[in-house]
């Protein structure tokens, strides 16, 4: 009789004499070839094996960053999916960087391999040339870190070119968890010239990947077309 957990995780047993087992991740990681005998699994399911399982009870792999949980071996898999101390990736996807790891771990890659800018502040300025972006086509991306209210948020800004035409998109995230970011808000003002544009929002959480955060257009938004008014199409501050 087959489980009746829609999760579960199924445990294959090898055609040959020796019957050896494995889980359906090892049996992935292993190419579906019986590490012992070479041959190729099947789907012949060990049953005893499988509801013996139902029992266990397991710590989440992600123990050693600070998650106290001990789950039953059939939603383990379901928690680490969404676990709240799993490692956070490197938020600099213009680097396609692979990094992961806890939050001090993190904002020391930041600083030390990508050269972000740190504030020990709420409030901070900064100013970036428009014109390199006609110097040097294709994306730029700058990553600021800001280290108040004990969190570390990031202030993301991505430049590009859509049908020729320069657009500037800044928005903020939380290096943290999505549960924490309805606590916090945040104004981004840009300008020059004496002009400035408001943007004012929730931050993300760096969970979620930056092209989902621009896809939702959630963000500080600059068309070339306001460069000029708002920097004199040299330089921009925000």
């Amino acid at each position: 009789m087959y489980l009746k957990v829609p999760t579960c995780s199924v445990i294959s047993a090898c055609a040959s004499a020796t019957m050896d087992t494995l889980c359906s991740s090892c049996k992935a990681r292993v190419l579906n070839k019986c590490p012992s005998c070479r041959q190729q699994l099947g789907d012949i399911r060990c049953l005893a094996l499988e509801k013996r399982a139902e029992s266990l009870q397991l710590h989440c792999k992600y123990e050693e960053f600070g998650c106290p949980e001990i789950i039953p071996y059939y939603t383990k898999l379901m928690h680490e999916d969404s676990c709240n101390f799993r490692p956070y990736s490197c938020p600099c996807s213009g680097w396609e960087c692979s990094v992961v790891g806890d939050i001090p771990l993190l904002v020391s890659h930041l600083t030390d391999y990508h050269k972000a800018v740190m504030f020990n502040s709420c409030d901070f300025k900064l100013g970036f040339l428009t014109e390199d972006l006609y110097k040097h086509p294709g994306c730029r991306w700058i990553v600021i870190i800001i280290n108040c209210y004990g969190k570390h948020f990031c202030v993301h800004t991505e430049a590009f070119f859509t049908a020729l035409t320069p657009i500037y998109v800044v928005f903020l995230s939380l290096i943290g968890n999505q549960a924490e970011v309805c606590n916090y808000s945040y104004s981004l003002q840009i300008g020059g010239n004496g002009r400035k544009l408001t943007f004012e929002g929730i931050p993300r959480s760096i969970r979620e990947s930056e092209r989902r955060s621009l896809e939702s257009a959630d963000s500080l938004i600059v068309l070339g077309s306001m460069v000029h008014s708002l920097g004199g199409g040299k330089k921009m501050k925000y």
